[in-house]
């Protein structure tokens, strides 16, 4: 444990998540279709590809959730009410962040939540900088694990955890299901998820904003082979991989995998996995819903109380209330 500012920022075991990081890729390397967990993506380097991402054309969620938030910003944060503590799960540049904390009453607290430790720093210290009266308590962690949360200060009247984006999207349905499980259990009854979900629509629209004409995409995706390179000692040659974003019409999802261009031989952790020409490593899913689909999703925890969303209805930000 260490101190931030005023703050307790509780720091995970850096040997540990180590281990884990290995044993999840040499794991998932021995599967059928090889697949290494989403979250490995966001190190530093890949958080920060991420959020050139969102400012790309063709990446529509980040600025249509954006503009739905500053559409109906009174209405969320009413639905949100006072004395709330807000628990971000997946803390990013925390532009989103701001529009909500900027209008909420008499917030007691603040916790983002987040993989990247650096990344997560220097948002918190920002975020503690331009808004004194909210205590702000950074956690380093795996929020898809079970996590203790800081205490504020202040007694909260709720606690609301607040996922944006559509990450919820990167869950497969059993996982979604028990991730939203996890989560009611740190909201308790009577607390809220204010959650971004991204909804069905032009497979046209979704194919490019996950696989951009710059570039950009691929260099995150790719990044996933440097940072296991570097931390794990592996020899990927990262010019034998391209980037690839299909759209799965039964999963009704997009699939990020990263694709061998030749048979090749890879080493890590004094094992080696052989790649045929064409084989991929599966790194992300992003399932799209339709509004009653994520309610059916969400019911046996949440019930779904606002539904908001653009004039394309492209996106959807939506806000339930636990137990």
């Amino acid at each position: 444990m260490q101190h931030f500012a005023k703050d307790v920022l509780r720091v995970t075991d850096q040997s540990v998540f180590k281990d884990s990081f290995l044993s999840d890729v040499l794991d998932g390397l021995r599967q059928p279709q090889k697949e290494i967990f989403s979250k490995y993506l966001y190190d530093r380097r890949g958080s920060e590809l991420f959020e050139r991402i969102t400012e790309l054309d063709e990446y529509y969620p980040t600025r249509t959730e954006i503009g739905i938030m500053r559409t109906f910003q009174e209405e969320i944060d009413d639905a949100l009410g006072p004395r709330a503590f807000v628990v971000e799960y997946g803390s990013g540049s925390s532009t989103k962040t701001r529009l909500l904390l900027d209008r909420l009453v008499d917030p007691v607290g603040y916790v983002p939540i987040d993989i990247s430790d650096e990344h997560l720093i220097d948002s918190a210290r920002s975020i503690a900088q331009d808004y004194p009266h909210i205590e702000v308590l950074p956690l380093i962690a795996d929020y898809t694990a079970r996590m203790q949360l800081p205490r504020p200060t202040r007694k909260p009247d709720r606690v609301v955890v607040y996922f944006p984006g559509s990450t919820i999207g990167n869950f497969d349905v059993d996982q979604a299901r028990d991730f939203l499980g996890h989560v009611a259990e740190v909201c308790g009854k009577g607390g809220g998820l204010l959650i971004g979900v991204d909804l069905v629509k032009d497979v046209g629209v979704l194919e490019r904003a996950y696989d951009d004409t710059e570039g950009v995409t691929a260099e995150f995706n790719l990044n996933l082979l440097k940072r296991i390179n570097r931390e794990l000692g592996a020899d990927f040659n990262l010019d034998a991989f391209e980037h690839t974003a299909p759209w799965n019409e039964s999963m009704q999802r997009i699939e990020m995998h990263l694709r061998s261009l030749r048979a090749q031989v890879v080493q890590i952790g004094g094992q080696r996995f052989e790649f045929d020409q064409d084989e991929t490593i599966h790194t992300e899913n992003s399932h799209k819903f339709t509004i009653g689909g994520f309610a059916d999703l969400a019911r046996p925890w949440f019930r779904q109380v606002h539904v908001w969303t653009d004039e394309r209805e492209y996106f959807s930000l939506q806000y339930l209330t636990a137990g």
